[in-house]
């Protein structure tokens, strides 16, 4: 399904994500080898997205564009930015730093990993770069895997085997792979070239377009921990080469600023190469500075603070490729100005802007991204097309017990939100709620007895409880605000992503934590402090972020609590885990609290403890994540404790080394102890041996960050939130839990359902079962009720391995109408391209295809039965009323009841329809035989044409006249009862033509909709009992088709026999009374 402003080929947002299990270390001691099953990650949304870090189109061409999502991947237009398609998911990384198409070969597409705009701990390294020969249909990867975030990528003019990369680095410690790398055969060997110090990497590059041989690079000295963001220092500078990248001058006085600096951005005027901009992150010095010899001399043109504001976040510099004094800025807002730099005004075309590309062919065509997207225009600014990807940055997912239950989320640079697990009235948003307080960061938790009230944290201490009733949030925060404060200089340290929990025991106790927890027990009138102070209290890391010029939103604030996790076994247990590696617990709900970090042997210091899973299972049980990646260390950590952190064991194996390896949250599926779900920089994993072994269960899911994981114990459903692709669920995963509890080694399992809830739209029945091997048949389904009645036929797949198939909870579908005849008003309908090569075509009609459905199953016991090469299994399979229904099962009984006897008319009304079809089309056969005959009689037109077709006739008259005239005569009798059924405008096969009253075959379809699941406007009515309107509707409708049937009984006993006698005689073959097959329902699976 297209939906404007992304296309998804590959059906993510539509059908979901075919989902491979892949081995990721040795087998599994209790999984067969045919239980690495086939899932499908369905995505929930949001359909906003968040961040494009870098952008690329084709020069002259203004249909093609390629955007680098902060953290989802590489996604391509070619029309124009009205539908995009992601074609990076199959990589290992997701985010894209820097997108570039050689300028002399448009199918050369090189993108950098690894995001540049580092303003949080939150942001994705990547993996190296990637080059495209095909223009982003495949994707190899070439090299430069420690070049951590890269900003840019420059492509030689004309020749596109050169390039050069901007490499800023990991900048989580001190390293080597940073600078400038350059390339002279497509990636095969790179070279570094430019290189200042392990401390500071490449932020800004820019060359010459008219001579490439000139490169202008700046360079940033930066330094990121859970502690801080350092920017700045004496390794930030610019350096010119004139050699293409073989020799660098470093520039230094000549009216630039002096060091320290910070970031620092750089670009050469593409109408004069003369002309150097330099975009420098200084305290007092400035903010721009121009060149216009060369980068001999410099000057300050510009002391705006605005144009270096949050340098981390932003600091990109360009300039028109039409006019040199034409110099834009993205910053958080967007300015321009058209006097070289001297003044700039802020400009509407964005806010939280990053990157800019503009066609070096057309000034006029330009694209800006920013923290939602990007803005694209062909117009030189007085009008842009805005896209928006489904690139949702999540913090973390929640979910409650409603039936249908909803999953909560933060999104980066956009509100909370919450919204239903299924489709709401078949409409992807409908259903969906945003703003209900807290913000961009944070936890979104609802209350597990009134899913009314939610819960939400924010940075800068601030939670807030809001009321879904009266849809208001209350800010119910422990302490003052806290943005733009050091954390050295505040009572209260509290992250930018603050941890938040409810109480299982008592739903009215909302944990709270900063460097101290904090609890409520009356809807945060009043927080008490249940916890000292977690952390280390080290005070060289509580201090100021930001480096030469201050930033203190919280992102880097140390020092702090950033998980807890109350128990649900024990009343009073609490875990805790603070960013600079400590893990604690309370057994007295806080009156007294234990460190057990030092327990963990082997643990590296400083890691963040990501999550804490207390055991479903065993209340002195409990997993423990630690990410190390910004103490330079991407390894993966779980520990596992069974006696409240005596002792602990890491439980990592298989799970692979890699930079984006480090875990952000362990999972405890609540059913089966010993089924694990981890969440990586990249991927999503299980283990079904409590973390001996791990499998990544990830397949094609785009390898964004997975930043939560929980099962909802009603659905048994997997939901995941992604830093970069939104919110995913797996549906159904029974199968792991069922696989984790048994050995089984048999040719076929047939595994047990889930109940499944009556649920509409969206209620369905999965059926899970592993093949050993190949079967020789198609797999058979059956459903059987619970007297063991068939009612659904189902075809199931027949891979090797896991494979699934769904039942829509419905009985079999009507038959339903053939139409085998040409009308008359449509003579040639035959050769029309949608009914070529057919032998039958539907009554077409707009909003009908809903409704030729068969009943929805009541509520009940139910068999699933699999037939594989003769040898039957079965499980049960319950379904469950959705408890949200308030109709009594009397109500039900009767719609159901209903519900089969307008699927039987339907089938009845095809019958008769189809059988004199049938007839007709036998006669229409019979018609054209007769007709060539006389069109070959002695006499008859010659090639000369000199006798007309009425001298012809009366001439040489066709000895088949008589028997002609009554082929018509019969025909049309045929037609007048058919036409009792469906009118004759139906027979038109037409869907939006409304020139006739409905009979009784569309007047049953659309009381089928009534009555049951809907079509077109039609709401549907299967939830409860039938009106008395459609009692009244279904009686008099049967009346009519008793009527009808009598007219075909009449054509079938009397008028048929009697024709046929005369064909007899002529020695015709008599016409076949007999039925026809039925036009199969869309619905109605193979």
């Amino acid at each position: 399904m297209c939906i404007p402003r992304f296309c998804l080929k590959i059906g993510i947002l539509a059908l979901g994500v075919s989902t491979v299990r892949l081995a990721a270390s040795a087998q599994e001691p209790n999984v067969a080898p045919q239980d690495k099953e086939t899932f499908r990650f369905r995505f929930v949304g949001p359909r906003v997205g968040n961040r494009i870090a870098s952008v690329a189109g084709v020069p002259g061409d203004h249909n093609i564009y390629y955007a680098g999502a902060a953290s989802g991947g590489v996604w391509k237009s070619t029309d124009g930015g009205n539908n995009w398609e992601p074609i990076f998911d199959k990589q290992p990384a997701a985010a894209i730093g820097a997108i570039a198409v050689a300028p002399s070969d448009p199918s050369m597409v090189w993108a950098g990993t690894g995001e540049a705009w580092a303003i949080r701990d939150s942001d994705v390294m990547g993996n190296g770069v990637y080059l495209s020969t095909d223009s982003g249909k495949s994707w190899n990867h070439v090299g430069l895997d420690e070049a951590g975030r890269i900003g840019r990528i420059l492509v030689h003019p004309t020749n596109p085997d050169v390039a050069y990369v901007c490499a800023l680095g990991r900048a989580t410690g001190p390293q080597q792979e940073r600078g400038v790398y350059r390339t002279t055969d497509r990636g095969q060997h790179w070279e570094r070239v430019l290189f200042a110090d392990e401390n500071t990497g490449c932020s800004g590059l820019t060359m010459d377009p008219h001579n490439p041989r000139i490169l202008l690079a700046g360079m940033w000295q930066l330094e990121m921990h859970t502690w801080g963001e350092f920017s700045g220092g004496p390794g930030s500078a610019i350096y010119l080469s004139k050699d293409g990248g073989t020799k660098w001058a470093k520039l230094e006085g000549h009216g630039l600023s002096k060091p320290p600096v910070g970031k620092i951005d750089v670009v050469i005027a593409p109408t004069n190469s003369d002309r150097f901009f330099a975009l420098i992150q200084t305290n007092d010095q400035g903010s721009l500075w121009r060149s216009d010899d060369g980068g001999e001399h410099w000057h300050t043109v510009n002391y705006q603070r605005q144009l270096i504001g949050r340098a981390g976040y932003y600091i990109r510099i360009a300039v028109s490729t039409g006019n040199e004094n034409e110099v834009y800025v993205a910053n958080s807002s967007f300015l321009e100005s058209l006097d070289g730099g001297e003044t700039f005004k802020e400009v509407p075309w964005g806010g939280d802007n990053h990157d800019i590309w503009i066609d070096p062919l057309n000034p006029d065509r330009f694209v800006i991204t920013d923290d939602g997207g990007l803005n694209i225009t062909t117009v030189h600014g007085r009008g842009f097309h805005h896209v928006t990807l489904p690139i949702g940055q999540m913090y973390h997912v929640a979910v409650d017990n409603q039936v249908p239950y909803y999953v909560y989320s933060n999104m980066q640079d956009g509100p909370n939100m919450r919204g239903p697990s299924l489709p709401l009235g078949g409409f992807p948003e409908m259903g969906w709620e945003r703003r209900m307080g807290g913000c961009e960061s944070g936890f979104t938790l609802p209350d597990p007895l009134d899913a009314n009230i939610v819960w939400s944290s924010c940075y800068a201490n601030e939670v807030t409880r809001w009321d879904a009733r009266i849809k208001r949030a209350r800010s119910v925060s422990p302490w003052i605000h806290t943005l733009d404060s050091p954390p050295n200089e505040l009572k209260y340290r509290c992250h930018w992503t603050p941890p938040l929990a409810i109480d299982p025991f008592d739903h009215n106790s909302v944990y709270y934590g900063c460097q101290v927890i904090f609890k409520t027990i009356n809807g945060g009138q009043s927080w008490s402090v249940i916890s000292p102070d977690l952390s280390t209290q080290d005070p060289s890391r509580i201090v100021s972020s930001g480096g030469i010029v201050g930033d203190n939103l919280g992102q880097f604030y140390g020092e702090v609590v950033f998980a807890i996790a109350p128990s649900q076994l024990q009343q009073g247990l609490i875990w805790a885990g603070t960013n600079d590696g400590q893990i604690w617990y309370t057994k007295d709900a806080g009156a007294t609290w234990t460190n057990v970090t030092n327990n963990i042997g082997g643990m590296p210091a400083w890691g963040t403890v990501t999550s804490i899973e207390p055991s479903h299972f065993d209340p002195g049980t409990a997993y423990v994540s630690v990410d190390f990646h910004l103490v330079d260390n991407r390894d993966p950590y779980i520990y596992k404790t069974t006696d409240f952190g005596k002792t602990w064991k890491p439980i990592v194996g298989g799970l692979p080394k890699h930079p984006l390896a480090y875990v952000r949250i362990i999972a405890e599926d609540p059913h089966v102890k010993g089924l694990l779900f981890a969440g990586t920089g990249n991927g999503i994993y299980d283990s079904l041996d409590d973390g001996v072994h791990w499998t990544a269960l990830s397949g094609d899911l785009p390898h964004a960050p997975v930043t939560w994981a929980v099962v909802q114990r009603q659905f048994h459903d997997l939901v995941i939130s992604t830093y970069g692709r939104g919110l995913y669920i797996l549906d159904d995963i029974t199968p792991l839990e069922q696989m984790a509890q048994a050995v089984s080694d048999t040719e076929v399992r047939l595994f047990e359902p889930r109940n499944t809830f009556a649920l509409l739209p969206g209620g369905r029945g999965l059926i899970n079962y592993s093949l050993k091997s190949a079967p020789k048949t198609v797999p058979r389904i059956e459903i059987l009720d619970s007297h063991g009645a068939l009612i659904r036929k189902l075809a199931g797949p027949r891979r090797v391995g896991m494979n699934r198939a769904e039942w829509d909870l419905r009985y079999e579908a009507p038959k339903l109408v053939a139409l085998r005849t040409a009308p008359a008003e449509n003579p040639h309908i035959w050769e029309e391209p949608r009914f070529r090569g057919t032998d039958g075509r539907p009554v077409l009609h707009w909003g009908i295809k809903e409704a030729e459905v068969g009943p929805m199953a009541l509520p009940g016991k139910y068999t699933v039965r699999l037939t594989i090469d003769g040898q039957t299994y079965t499980q049960p399979l319950t379904i469950v009323k959705d408890p949200q229904n308030s109709a009594s099962d009397a109500e039900l009984e009767a719609s159901f009841r209903m519900q089969v006897r307008i699927r039987d008319d339907i089938s009845k009304t095809a019958e008769s329809v189809n059988r004199i079809e049938w007839m007709r089309k036998q006669m229409a056969v019979i018609q054209a035989m007769l007709r060539s005959e006389g069109e070959q009689r002695p006499g008859s037109n010659g090639e000369d044409g000199s006798k007309n077709q009425q001298d012809d006739d009366r001439d040489n008259p066709n000895p088949n006249a008589e028997l002609l005239k009554s082929l018509k005569t019969m025909d049309q009798k045929m037609q007048n009862v058919e036409y009792k059924f469906i009118s004759q405008a139906e027979a038109l096969s037409d869907d939006k033509y409304y020139s006739s009253a409905d009979k009784i075959y569309l007047n049953l379809i659309w009381l089928n909709a009534e009555v049951g699941t809907g079509g077109g406007d039609v709401a549907g009515g299967v939830g409860s009992g039938p009106t008395d309107t459609s009692v009244a509707l279904l009686q008099m409708l049967e009346k009519d088709l008793a009527e009808a049937e009598n007219g075909v009984r009449t054509l079938l006993e009397k008028d048929v026999p009697e024709f046929n006698r005369v064909l007899a005689e002529r020695r015709i073959t008599p016409i076949s009374a007999a039925g026809a097959p039925a036009q199969p329902s869309e619905r109605q699976p193979e």
